[in-house]
């Protein structure tokens, strides 16, 4: 089955399409990319996005036109990602729309929203679109992320020693070949919002950590961000930018006088590289496979790669899977598992009482014809 997998990140840089030909071959799950299209947001849309999140404030209304131009929006790349990856054979997409807030509180989530109305992607391409991957595991128990998590457990499934795949991108996350899995906290989320903030919007992130680079880390200001009490909280657990974000920030700067702009941005890339590193090592890992965005930032994969002595790191592209793309890619592994009434989640790696088949599907414009059930999950990802 070839299917187009839709990601936004925490970031909210761009949509990523990322496009696969996937087949069931025995007990595996045989993934050959066909590559990956982004698409940015219009400016326009990024700002309203922005003041929407949290800490900001919003109304239903514009809830309401959020979620018909990020869907529209969505619905480009996938034509997009129709026209020039599959050749206009595409037969399903998966969406995992745009997260605006995940309700977490004291360690249990409530509830999220992922914002991006399948409808305008199942009309303009006339595929069935498979979205809202995450409510059906939260409503089972589970803390509705981190989802790539089965992707990962797959595809490290008989690497040696302990491999643990980590994502950083606004949020950063980690999976381990037990199935321990959960957010870190913050990867790029608190960086990008400082680059945003002492450039005047001119800069969406440090890019090539040139900031962090210039600057150096304060220690007083870094111990206290790490009292944030989220980083205590046992596995499995999620966060989001909803206690990450620039208002945090601010309150943490309170009392510092004005600190360079350059060291500000260090000491949040040795924050992101501390507790990711911290992570690392309580679960035991003897290798760090990284993806996301902030595998492009040198300042913070050198500050990781320091604080991981013996443990060697290296980018998912080394091992046949773009770092750009995996997370689209998983994306539309948990989509074609769906279609099939296969479950996409690992109990363990989110915290749920039982494997759920994710998602919502909207049928496309012949209807809905799905392919006859899967039989058992696959035990590993093959890439070919």
């Amino acid at each position: 089955m070839r299917v187009i997998g839709l990601m936004s990140g925490t970031s909210y840089d761009a949509i990523d399409a990322g496009a696969a030909d996937l087949d069931l071959v025995g007990d595996s799950l045989v993934l050959r990319p066909l590559g990956l299209v982004s698409e940015t947001y219009d400016e326009e849309l990024r700002e309203t996005l922005t003041a929407a999140l949290p800490p900001g404030t919003t109304s239903m209304a514009e809830v309401c036109r959020l979620d018909t131009r990020i869907g529209r929006s969505f619905a480009a790349a996938a034509v997009r990602a129709d026209r020039e990856l599959c050749g206009g054979r595409a037969e399903l997409v998966a969406s995992h729309g745009q997260t605006v807030y995940h309700w977490a509180e004291e360690g249990q989530v409530h509830g999220t929203l992922q914002l991006g109305q399948p409808a305008w992607i199942a009309e303009a391409t006339g595929l069935p679109v498979v979205a809202d991957f995450r409510p059906r595991d939260i409503a089972a128990g589970g803390q509705g992320a981190p989802l790539v998590s089965l992707v990962d457990l797959l595809w490290l499934r008989g690497r040696p020693g302990t491999p643990v795949a980590l994502n950083l991108g606004g949020i950063a996350n980690l999976t381990a070949p037990d199935g321990t899995a959960f957010d870190t906290g913050p990867g790029c989320a608190l960086i990008d919002a400082a680059a945003r903030g002492f450039s005047g919007g001119r800069l969406a992130y440090d890019v090539d950590g040139a900031l962090a680079g210039r600057g150096t880390v304060h220690e007083p200001l870094l111990d206290r961000l790490l009292e944030e009490p989220y980083y205590a909280l046992p596995a499995p657990k999620t966060t989001g930018k909803e206690t990450f974000h620039l208002g945090r920030l601010r309150d943490a700067l309170s009392g510092f006088g004005t600190l360079p702009a350059e060291d500000v941005v260090a000491t949040l890339t040795m924050l992101t590289a501390r507790t990711v590193a911290d992570a690392v090592r309580a679960v035991g890992a003897t290798e760090v496979i990284a993806s996301g965005g902030g595998t492009r930032n040198p300042v913070l994969m050198r500050m990781l790669g320091q604080r991981l002595p013996g443990v060697a790191l290296r980018a998912s592209d080394e091992l046949g899977l773009p770092s750009a793309a995996k997370e689209a890619y998983a994306f539309a592994v948990l989509g074609f598992l769906t279609a099939h009434g296969l479950p996409g989640t690992v109990p363990t790696a989110t915290g749920a009482q039982h494997a759920r088949v994710l998602g919502s599907i909207t049928p496309g414009r012949d209807g809905l014809r799905l392919p006859p059930p899967g039989g058992r999950l696959p035990v590993r990802l093959v890439l070919e």
